[in-house]
């Protein structure tokens, strides 16, 4: 087991995310049971998971927007924004979290994307405004008067949500660990920056 100050952050392990879901990641169901079993083993006495519930008009979703296509980039708030297919709607099988996992174990179960106007890629901070300066969730003190110290985080997908909420855990002073193999991409052709990106932030992979 890990020391007490560890935490686990699961991030996004739904339906939608999975290969046949609305925004499939690549081979993003192979990590459910390793996932699970890490839950299961109470290695981690202390355990978040995210799930992203947007409404169904949410203006990330490209069906928002006319004639533009899903993953087509627009500004949003002043920020680039990917337009994605419509996935994880509120109440949807797809938004579900991943019923092979055991969720008893988790402590606080985050949802994220809840506003219409607001993407929210990561399980710290809202997609408003550069890295380091966006309004927060509030995770971030719900672990700190928790005494957590560091967080390995998990999930997908690896180079938008898992990549972002590990970001912001090292900019909201946490250690941060990237539990690799228990992630996967939107696409793979991604891998090589989100590498670039871990490093730059001094985030290990585990």
């Amino acid at each position: 087991m890990y020391a007490k100050d560890v935490a686990l952050l699961v991030v996004d392990l739904q339906p939608d995310f999975m290969p046949g879901g609305a925004l499939p990641c690549q081979q993003g169901d192979a990590i459910v049971p390793a996932i699970a079993q890490l839950l299961a083993s109470r290695r981690y006495a202390t355990v978040i998971a995210t799930q992203d519930w947007h409404p169904a008009d949410h203006l990330s979703f490209a069906s928002q927007h006319g004639w533009r296509q899903p993953f087509e980039q627009i500004l949003l708030h002043g920020q680039p924004q990917t337009l994605w297919p419509d996935h994880c709607v509120q109440g949807s099988a797809g938004a579900a979290l991943d019923p092979r996992v055991d969720w008893r174990h988790a402590d606080l179960i985050l949802r994220k994307g809840t506003q219409r106007e607001v993407d929210s890629y990561s399980a710290f901070r809202e997609n408003i405004g550069p890295h380091g300066d966006r309004p927060a969730t509030g995770l971030a003190g719900w672990l700190h008067e928790r005494g957590i110290a560091e967080v390995h985080v998990c999930g997908l997908a690896r180079d938008y949500c898992v990549l972002w909420s590990a970001q912001d855990a090292a900019i909201s002073g946490f250690r941060v660990r990237f539990l690799w193999e228990r992630s996967r991409p939107v696409s793979a052709e991604n891998d090589a920056a989100t590498r670039i990106a871990l490093e730059a932030a001094g985030i290990d992979l585990l």
